[in-house]
């Protein structure tokens, strides 16, 4: 037996994660020091390495500290361990340069700034008190300021800004909460605020005064109390802001953005303002003040005192998109004691125009927001990688759906269960994010949006370019979505020529879809699941619009075992923006009339019904779709609630809106029919037709046909799914596809199929919507052979 070290021993760590920018040097110098261990700390590309030497059990007490105990923002994914000789060191212990050497290491994502900032933001006494840029090793910007990796303050975008000596001084000492903050500044030395206004303070028409630090604040807070418009430049792009309370500037506002009804998201100043505007759960008041800060969905306050919502901001939804400052520009944006008072609800929607993606470039910002912002707060502090703000809902179990996952989220990886070649995967042409793998790991891009122009095309290789820097990832193959009129696609393309991959490996829309579920899940794939996937549009292996599938898949391959019934959509994409029209191709095909009393009849002119009953007849531009996205614009037309949509999914936002109005009082369901086809079982929506219309004869509420739509889909569903396991005896369900962000339809969904025996599968931190299209396309892609479509494959 070998008999216990007695002398000083040394070991060697490599810390593999999140942990770099997330104060993990200065961590690991007072550790050692407080056990009077000897030794360095250094970033590598692989992570952080520890040579660490002293008695064996001060050695190990380190050790077992470091592993349970890491600092606030680190993420350990692994810790590499080996004896070294020791060298006889005693006492001492340094932070050693940046190593550049191979290997990867994990970028933080940006957060929230700390609440030690923000108690040194408000005092009189500080040296950084009202600074704009306070930050510090716990807190402020990381991905949208780095350039390349490791993360040192010369690879990011602060490089330009040397640090003053009393910076200085905090940077170099392990005992300052700033030690190696890459983005420590102060007001002698850090980056500088200004506002700029239109010349006429209207049309955009070219800068005109400017104002700075301390005055520009002052005035873009008077000018938004003015009920004015002021684009402001965040951590990772510019907003749009607005007084929420003042329904003349949020109409303009939306006027000028060309926003439709879309609803805007709004920044209060504090907990208690959103208390005031909102109902919260306990869990959603931790989502509200986490160091994320994403846009959180919250559930609209009615009648309460305080700060009365403009109609404009959200106009007929029972919720309100709401986050809290994030940055001390926003903090210092609603005002510090002593400031005259503004607004405490500002509309912060993306500095964009609709469709194009967010503006990040000063320049840029002049030019493509003239026209839309009276005055422009920003810094000059460059933004390495746009990065919108994140959206999410909290479930009634207190569980996180995000919805748009971005700030606060990226560049955080995903652990995967089964490891793929290293990859490039571009998401779909909306809500697009890309998405690179290698190994056990994925990491999502930041959300670019629609790749609908030539802007968002750019947008789109900034990101992708930037992702693989920071990543490490050298692609060996490039994923794509099937659909061959798609942008990304034809991307894709282009991208497999600059990397010098292989021909892109297509990849159908519904299977990427139910791909990432089981992948977020940490599924390995060897046994197949049941995947539901019900969206708006995703090319199908017939060459029409699906949308409304049951896919048995594992990351190999599909069956489509079951698909609501097809109907034709007439005028293509086109035909989306009228809902109207949809319902009465949806009747057609039930072999239902037009009777003249129907909302969807008299929402169309005369002229409408002549040219679409033709279309229909003749089949003249109308692909036929089994989307299940499709049917619910249709029943939020036939009920009476939309006819017209001015943006993505009104129809069925406003559906779900009616339908919560009764929720809770209406358990009814309408029923759908099942037909037995070859080798596909059919969801034929006639039946639930006919009886809603039924409904609406005898004067039934809209809230009330709503409710009864929503749990007949569910419904369906768990019959869908029972009648799988019985073919298969598959006993797992994915849930996944942009319907499946309606919550009422999920959580409806989610009790009944757990009730009958169901394991189910629900995202969480990965969209069920396009935006977290890319990590399926990946995992699809790194186990299917080359060639654009796999052979369909039955469940094992």
């Amino acid at each position: 037996m070998t008999a216990p070290a007695t002398g000083p021993v040394r070991r060697r760590l490599t810390v593999r994660g999140t942990v770099q920018g997330v104060g993990f040097r200065p961590y690991v110098h007072r550790l050692a020091a407080d056990l009077a261990l000897a030794g360095f700390v250094s970033n590598t590309a692989s992570g952080v390495v520890i040579e660490v030497e002293g008695p064996p059990d001060g050695v190990a007490r380190f050790c077992d500290r470091l592993a349970a105990q890491p600092p606030p923002l680190a993420a350990v994914t692994g810790i590499g361990l080996e004896e070294v000789p020791a060298t006889g060191a005693t006492g001492s212990f340094t932070i050693r340069p940046s190593e550049r050497s191979p290997g990867r290491t994990q970028l933080p994502p940006d957060t929230a700034t700390c609440a030690d900032c923000l108690r040194e933001l408000a005092d009189p006494a500080d040296r950084r008190h009202r600074h704009p840029f306070i930050t510090c090793t716990h807190c402020g910007p990381r991905f949208t300021i780095a350039t390349a990796m490791p993360y040192d303050r010369a690879v990011t975008t602060m490089a330009g800004f040397p640090m003053c000596p009393d910076c200085a001084r905090e940077y170099g000492d392990p005992a300052d909460r700033r030690f190696h903050a890459q983005p420590v500044a102060c007001p002698d030395c850090g980056p500088r605020l200004r506002l700029v206004t239109a010349r006429d303070g209207s049309d955009g028409g070219g800068a005109g005064r400017a104002a700075r630090d301390a005055a520009a604040l002052t005035a873009a807070r008077a000018l938004l109390a003015a009920g004015r418009i002021v684009a402001v430049k965040g951590l990772g792009g510019y907003h749009l802001a607005c007084d929420a309370t003042d329904p003349r500037a949020v109409a303009t506002l939306r006027g000028r953005k060309e926003r439709g009804g879309k609803a805007f998201a709004v920044m209060c100043a504090d907990l208690a303002t959103a208390e005031r505007i909102a109902v919260l759960t306990g869990a959603e008041r931790a989502a509200l003040t986490g160091p994320r800060r994403p846009v959180v969905l919250l559930r609209r306050r009615t009648g309460a005192d305080g700060p009365r919502l403009a109609d404009e901001v959200c106009p007929g939804s029972p919720h309100v998109g709401v986050m809290l400052p994030y940055t001390p520009v926003h903090t210092l944006l609603f005002g510090m004691p002593g400031d005259p008072p503004g607004p405490r609800v500002l509309v912060m929607t993306s500095g964009n125009r609709s469709g194009e993606p967010i503006v990040t470039d000063d320049g840029e910002a002049l030019t493509r927001l003239s026209g839309l912002a009276d005055a422009w707060l920003a810094h000059d502090r460059p933004i390495a990688s746009p990065c919108d703000d994140s959206l999410l809902r909290v479930r009634p179990d207190g569980t996180e759906q995000v919805l748009r996952r971005s700030r606060g989220y990226v560049p955080r990886p995903l652990r995967l269960a089964v490891p793929v070649r290293a990859a490039l995967a571009m998401g779909g042409d909306l809500k697009n994010a890309p998405c690179v793998g290698e190994g056990d790991h994925a990491w999502f891009g930041p959300h670019i949006g629609d790749m609908g122009d030539l802007a968002a095309l750019q947008a789109a290789g900034r990101v992708e370019r930037q992702l693989l820097r920071l990543t490490g990832v050298t692609p060996a193959l490039v994923a794509a979505d099937r659909h061959p009129g798609y942008h990304s696609s034809r991307l894709a393309r282009r991208r497999a020529v600059e990397l010098r991959a292989p021909e892109p490996r297509f990849v159908q829309h519904h299977h990427a879809h139910i791909a990432s579920a089981m992948a977020e899940h940490g599924l390995d794939g060897t046994t197949p699941v049941i995947g539901v996937a019900f969206d708006g549009t995703g090319y199908g292996d017939d060459g029409t619009v699906w949308g409304g599938e049951v896919l048995l898949a594992d990351y190999a391959g599909y069956r489509r075992f079951a698909r609501l019934t097809p109907a034709p959509l007439p005028g293509g994409d086109a035909g989306v923006a009228n809902p109207c029209r949809l319902a009465l191709a949806r009747l057609w095909a039930a072999g239902l009339p037009w009777e003249p009393h129907l909302p969807s009849v008299t929402a169309c002119t005369r002229e409408e019904l002549t040219v679409l009953e033709r279309q229909l007849t003749r089949q003249v531009a109308c692909v036929p779709t089994s989307s299940m996205g499709r049917l619910f614009d249709a029943v939020s037309s036939l009920v009476g609630v939309c006819h017209r949509a001015g943006y993505e999914a009104q129809a069925a936002l406003e559906l779900e809106a009616a339908a919560t109005r009764a929720w809770e009082r209406e358990t009814a369901a309408y029923a759908f029919g099942f037909t037995t086809g070859p080798g596909l079982l059919e969801c034929d929506p006639a039946p639930l037709l006919r009886a809603l219309l039924a409904d609406l004869r005898r004067g039934t509420p809209a809230r009330v046909l709503a409710a009864r739509f929503h749990r007949g889909v569910a419904r369906a569903v768990r019959e869908i799914c029972r009648h799988a396991r019985t073919a298969t005896g598959l006993g797992t369900v994915a849930l996944s596809g942009g319907v499946f962000a309606n919550g009422l339809l999920e959580e409806e969904c989610t009790a009944l199929l757990a009730a009958d025996g169901f394991a189910v599968l629900r995202h969480g931190e990965v969209p069920p919507n396009d935006g977290g299209l890319a990590l399926g396309q990946l995992l699809v892609a790194a186990h299917r052979p080359p060639g654009r479509r796999p052979p369909p494959r039955a469940a094992r």
